[in-house]
């Protein structure tokens, strides 16, 4: 029997819901289709690279001559294994580096990977997106195949890329073809590659959605229509959603199991073995990164505009916020515990990326932690081996000190792999935001 590619918590009627995909199965496209590749972020670099990898000539496009630079100088957190590919399609001319839009004018299909976050009032972050579709639009030919992957509000492939190329006098499905297919990246973690993971794709016409689909399964092996771009649309923001949903229960669970004396990854593996109905997550200093702090906060900001609630996900999103306090009044707890006054403990954060294996610092927990226990008057340092400096939303900047047993209490936040953390052990407190860090026996759980 097929595996059934369904993650569904559904009684067991996984199998009869596998009959509603509708697969695309064609193949992946003759060799050298030229590509362009809109912004070379942690969503477009990649993309770019298993496009060439696969065969296609790939235009990277990105307005930022500084990540330009950096993409040829191999300075990029990417797999070493994608490092080494990627100095090998840059040298062979299959991926080629340019901040010209009218480079966009020579490929035949565009595919746009341009990053929506959110401001500090969580109101979306358009700027970049409305930038890149306009320019897009402008340099469309006749032909072309324009597909849209950066997470958004349901309806933006319609109003920034189907409307303005009508404007043109371009006929959608006929002229240029236009679909949403969010991206599936998941940065740092060598399990889901690019080529195993599917991928949705839907289209403001039928036509569109099948040649949007031939382009995306050149780096994918699974490939999935749905009905419209809004469909799309709404697939990757319900996804997210679904994952901060479940953090903040888990980080709720978390808080329970420490006023119950339990530990937190003993319960979820447990209720894990159950092999249905159950979709765990593990609990951790808060959450960070490009999409689960910022992206359902698209959703709630389109729906706000409706004067429409959605209670449930307004407050997963308060209790992923306000996370990171709790860390930090865990932190004077066990300094009070101590006998440390905030004033003469000295405190060190193990990791600040907000993931591991990646040096993003987007949205990481680690800042708020840091910037709320210096409010408090802690002297505090931090350890990461993957990000020298820091700077912090007040203007200053910390840099990364040796790992040793100089702190009162350390902090495990993020732990890299293929790096000794044993050091930490020497420290006469270990407060453990990661609840997996098992080399100190004093250590205690946030």
């Amino acid at each position: 029997m097929t595996a059934n590619p369904l993650a569904l918590a559904v009684n067991g009627r996984e199998y009869q819901l596998f009959e509603r995909l509708v697969p695309f199965t064609e193949h992946n496209g003759r060799t050298g289709e030229a590509i362009a590749v809109v912004g070379l972020g942690y969503v477009g670099l990649p993309t770019a690279y298993a496009l060439a990898a696969r065969g296609a000539a790939v235009t990277g496009f990105d307005i930022s001559r500084g990540r330009l630079g950096e993409i040829r100088a191999g300075d990029v957190d990417l797999p070493d294994d994608q490092r080494l590919g990627l100095a090998g399609v840059l040298e062979s001319g299959r991926l080629r580096l340019s901040d010209d839009p009218a480079a966009l004018g020579a490929a035949e299909s565009v595919i746009v990977c341009v990053p929506t976050p959110v401001d500090e009032d969580h109101t979306p972050d358009l700027s970049a997106l409305r930038a890149a579709c306009e320019t897009v639009a402008e340099q469309a030919r006749t032909g072309q195949t324009i597909i849209l992957t950066s997470t958004t509000f349901v309806g933006t492939t319609r109003l920034l890329l189907a409307e303005p190329l009508r404007r043109r006098g371009m006929r959608i499905g006929t002229d240029v073809h236009v679909a949403f297919s969010p991206e599936r990246i998941d940065p740092g973690n060598l399990d889901h590659t690019q080529r195993e993971t599917p991928r949705v794709v839907g289209g403001v016409t039928s036509r569109c959605a099948q040649r949007a689909a031939r382009v995306i399964r050149r780096s994918t092996d699974s490939v999935y229509l749905v009905s419209s771009p809004e469909a799309a649309e709404l697939t990757k923001l319900y996804e997210n959603i679904f994952r901060a949903v479940n953090l903040a229960l888990a980080n709720e669970i978390a808080d329970v199991c420490h006023d119950l004396d339990l530990d937190p990854i003993e319960v979820t593996v447990a209720a894990g073995t159950k092999p249905y109905g159950f979709l765990g997550s593990f609990p951790g200093p808060g959450v960070g990164g490009h999409c689960i702090p910022c992206d359902p906060h698209y959703l709630l900001w389109q729906l706000r505009g409706h004067q429409v609630r959605a209670p449930m996900i307004e407050q997963a999103m308060t209790s992923i916020e306000q996370r990171p306090e709790r860390v930090v009044d865990r932190v004077l707890e066990e300094l009070a515990d101590a006998g440390l006054a905030p004033g003469d403990a000295r405190v060190a954060v193990v990791g600040v990326s907000y993931k591991a294996g990646v040096r993003d610092l987007r949205e990481s927990p680690a800042l708020p932690i840091i910037t709320g226990l210096r409010r408090a008057g802690v002297d505090v340092d931090y350890h990461d081996p993957l990000v020298p400096e820091v700077r912090l939303a007040d203007g200053s900047s910390l840099r990364s000190k040796p790992g040793g047993p100089d702190w009162d209490l350390v902090l495990m936040h993020t732990l890299h792999p293929g790096f000794d953390y044993g050091w930490a052990s020497l420290c006469p407190l270990v407060l453990d935001a990661t609840y997996q860090f098992d080399q100190a026996p004093h250590r205690k759980f946030v």
